[in-house]
């Protein structure tokens, strides 16, 4: 058992690192570019919805049914989709840079609407005290809405990341290199079973660390 465990690492010890290495990569860089634009839109969608501080019916509805339509398309069809978009943007469509437009286009909606739920958690009576005493818009936000609704926030930003995760491992389609290339062309196509088997452990502990990570740290900030 030992020797066998050891000539497959010797085989595959490096690779199975290096696309390890690569879907980090690929999760951290698109997570937070994807949190820089889905926190702002998703206190937008807050603050500008009917009967908010900042109520704009147009600018509502254009940003939630563009939200809609991008989340309703599953991350394959939305990967081939916009490799135009992707090519144009970063000059490849392939490698870990040609699947961080995708990634983001599909996580950043995701977590916008994640936001969304999580801000219109806090109590109306709370935001309506702040306002009676004339704090600002852009207090209330940060001091308020953001502060009272961390926790769901955190939680929120765990289910993001596990999704985003998953979408790498479907990157592997396009050569997207990570965990889901390696098991797509050695574990699937060449008939490697090892490889695809652990893979697939390696992803399960990543999702079991971040989900159990994620609730500690939301129940924390819910004490605080």
């Amino acid at each position: 058992m030992i020797s066998r465990i050891n000539e497959f690492l010797d085989m595959w010890g490096i690779d199975i690192w290096q696309a390890t290495l690569q879907t980090f990569q690929m999760v951290g860089i698109s997570l937070l570019i994807s949190i820089l634009l889905g926190l702002p839109l998703g206190i937008l969608l807050v603050l500008t919805r009917p009967g908010k501080s900042l109520e704009n019916r147009y600018i509502y509805q254009v940003l939630n049914v563009l939200i809609n339509i991008i989340r309703s398309v599953p991350f394959i069809i939305l990967l081939f989709f916009i490799l135009p978009f992707t090519k144009l943007i970063v000059g490849t469509t392939i490698g870990v840079q040609g699947v961080i437009v995708p990634l983001v286009v599909y996580t950043a909606p995701y977590i916008a609407r994640l936001m969304e739920t999580a801000l219109l958690e806090v109590d109306r009576g709370v935001i309506e005290a702040y306002e009676a005493m004339g704090i600002a818009t852009k207090d209330i936000i940060w001091h308020v809405l953001v502060r009272e609704s961390r926790s769901s926030i955190i939680l929120g930003l765990t289910i993001a990341t596990i999704g985003l995760i998953g979408a790498t491992a479907m990157a592997g389609l396009v050569g997207g290199g990570g965990l889901g290339d390696l098991a797509y062309r050695f574990g699937h196509l060449r008939y490697e079973a090892d490889v695809m088997y652990v893979t697939v452990v390696i992803l399960i502990i990543l999702v079991q660390g971040l989900q159990s990570l994620g609730n500690r740290v939301a129940a924390r900030l819910k004490k605080d």
